[in-house]
């Protein structure tokens, strides 16, 4: 966990929820992740799911937790659609980083139960970039090559 994880972690909610140190109504939990009703929800039935070991973003959680959080997300979503909930569709939705509002600090996945008419959007979707193939391929270059370094490398080689 990086310092900075590490500071945040001290005074976190989900945390807290995740110890049984704050309320939540839970809806699955096991040793490595817990899934609650959100507090402040978009749609009927918006779940996260969260893993219970600090981690502020993609880059402090391990493939196996990240899997996991994945898979119970997906098990609920499911579970969702079997439910009095009865949504027509499903988002996943995971913020990391505040500029990509992430409000609270601890890595969680949100499972937003869909329905006409609900009122939820994400602001500028339509928007794109429009790239020639060049372009596409010099990005899929840079991808490429970032995912050859290990992890915690400089981004630039240096």
């Amino acid at each position: 966990m990086t310092q900075s994880a590490t500071a945040t972690a001290q005074g976190c909610i989900f945390c807290a929820i995740a110890q049984h140190k704050a309320e939540a109504s839970t809806v699955y939990e096991d040793e490595t992740v817990v899934a609650f009703m959100d507090r402040y929800p978009v749609t009927p039935g918006h779940l996260l799911v969260v893993p219970r070991h600090h981690a502020v973003g993609l880059e402090d959680l391990d493939k196996t937790t990240g899997a996991h959080v994945w898979a119970v997300a997906h098990d609920l979503a499911r579970t969702l659609r079997r439910s009095t909930f009865r949504p027509e569709g499903i988002n996943f939705f995971l913020c990391d980083g505040e500029v990509a509002f992430q409000t609270v600090l601890h890595l969680h996945l949100h499972v937003l139960p869909r329905y006409t008419g609900d009122g939820w959007t994400v602001e500028n979707l339509p928007k794109t970039l429009d790239r020639d193939r060049q372009r596409l391929d010099g990005d899929a270059h840079a991808i490429k090559a970032a995912a050859a370094r290990p992890a915690g490398s400089p981004p630039f080689g240096t």
